[in-house]
């Protein structure tokens, strides 16, 4: 215990002389920890037997990078919930292999591997009257993308005004580090699946309908759906 006393015991000397008591240095005090998710010694997923890389411990996961010019920071997973952290799960889903589906209730994300096996990450979703679902395509991805604010958004914050001509992907970009852009039929939805610089928003109902995720969570998904195509998705209440 930091801070006790701590007791000598006399152990004798040959000729009878007690031995003198050893004086024990005072411990320094030590600054307050950060409050520890205790949960987080389960979330690795563990030996990872397949073979799906970056799965494991939190501070690995969510640790600083840097990525095409920019330092992105750590992320303190210890203030996230487990749930939210990225891991390998039993497929809940059903669908095929490759396939992107969003549980907009439980605030997760799936992308289905094979032998029934998915990879989840917590999400943030739309907030109430901009929550959507139904069967989709990943059209095309990008890396640090430009944000445009849709002309409607406009009109509710007019301060984006700024950016109607498009903001440059960076740190402080509404869509964080990666983007997947979400069409139906051909035609741009204007949803997103995309980073986030506003990670404590994951789990919550936060967004104007796109699907939010922790930058170091989205640049992995990207990894995974890069270059094969259009990715299925899947939207679920």
């Amino acid at each position: 215990m930091l801070g006790g006393c701590s007791r000598s015991i006399d152990i004798g000397l040959p000729g009878g002389q007690p031995k003198a008591a050893a004086m024990t240095p005072p411990v320094p005090s030590k600054p307050a920890a950060p409050p520890v998710n205790e949960d987080l010694k389960t979330a690795s997923v563990g030996p990872n037997p397949g073979g799906y890389g970056n799965l494991g411990k939190p501070d690995l996961m969510y640790g600083a990078m840097s990525d095409n010019g920019f330092r992105l920071p750590a992320i303190p997973a210890f203030e996230l919930k487990v749930k939210h952290l990225r891991r390998l799960v039993v497929d809940p889903t059903g669908e095929a292999p490759g396939t992107i589906v969003v549980h907009l209730r439980e605030r997760h994300l799936y992308l289905v591997q094979e032998n029934g096996d998915a990879i989840r990450y917590g999400v943030s979703i739309g907030k109430e009257g901009f929550v959507w679902s139904g069967r989709a395509v990943v059209d095309h991805t990008r890396k640090w993308p430009t944000w445009t604010p849709p002309a409607e958004m406009v009109k509710r914050k007019p301060a984006l005004q700024k950016f109607a001509g498009g903001q440059p992907g960076g740190l402080d970009n509404p869509l964080g580090a990666r983007a997947l852009y979400v069409y139906k039929d051909g035609v741009d939805t204007l949803y997103r699946i995309h980073g986030t610089p506003e990670w404590r928003s994951i789990g919550k109902a936060a967004s104007s309908g796109c699907v939010r995720m922790i930058n170091q969570d989205v640049i992995d998904l990207y990894d995974r759906v890069k270059g094969k195509g259009k990715t299925p998705i899947v939207v679920v209440a």
